[in-house]
C-alpha cells in the first residue's frame, strides 16, 4: 500500500496480532519503517502452545468463511498452521536476535491475557535496543488510557521522517 501511495518512510502501530504483523514487516522492510508501536502484542505462551490456533480455528475461522465464500476452512486451517504451529515461539514472526538487532525504534504497550503475555511483550523491549515501554497497566483503570495515548504521540513525534 505504502508503495502505491509512494510513500517511503513511515511509522507503524499494531494492536493483538498486529504486533507480531509488525515485527515482520520491520524485518522485511527496515529502512522504511522508522518508529513502530506495538499495543497488546500477541505472542507465544509455551504452558499453552495451542492458544493462538485453536482460538482462532473456532472464533476467526468459522466467522471469516461464512463472510468470504470464496475462503474455506481448509485454507484457514493451512494459514493458521504456518502462522502458529509452524514455527511457535516468541512473536511467531522474527527471532530473538533479530529483534536483538533491531534499529528501529519500537514502543511496547504490554497486556497480560492468554493472547497478549506479558512476558513475551517484555523480552522484546528488553532486547529491542530501541525499545520504550509504556506504563503497565495501561487500560485499567480508565483513566491511564490518556497517558498511554500521549506517550504514543510522542514517541511517534519523536521518529516521524523528517518530510513529515
Amino acid at each position: 500500500m505504502m508503495d502505491h501511495l509512494r510513500i517511503d518512510k513511515f511509522m507503524v502501530m499494531g494492536f493483538c496480532i498486529g504486533g507480531p504483523f509488525v515485527w515482520n514487516l520491520l524485518k522485511r522492510a527496515p529502512d522504511r519503517v522508522v518508529g513502530a508501536v506495538l499495543a497488546q502484542p500477541s505472542g507465544w505462551r509455551p504452558e499453552m502452545p495451542t492458544l493462538n490456533y485453536d482460538t482462532n480455528m473456532t472464533g476467526w475461522g468459522p466467522e471469516l468463511v461464512k463472510r468470504r465464500p470464496d475462503i474455506t476452512m481448509e485454507m484457514v486451517q493451512k494459514f493458521l498452521t504456518k502462522m502458529y504451529r509452524t514455527n511457535p515461539d516468541f512473536v511467531f514472526t522474527v527471532t530473538r536476535d533479530f529483534v536483538r538487532n533491531c534499529q528501529t525504534p519500537v514502543l511496547i504497550l504490554p497486556d497480560d491475557i492468554p493472547a497478549h503475555p506479558y512476558a513475551v511483550a517484555m523480552e522484546a523491549a528488553m532486547l529491542a535496543p530501541k525499545a520504550e515501554v509504556s506504563i503497565y497497566p495501561w487500560k485499567e483503570p480508565k483513566e491511564r488510557i490518556p497517558l498511554a495515548v500521549r506517550q504514543i504521540r510522542s514517541f511517534l513525534r519523536a521518529h516521524r521522517p523528517a518530510s513529515a
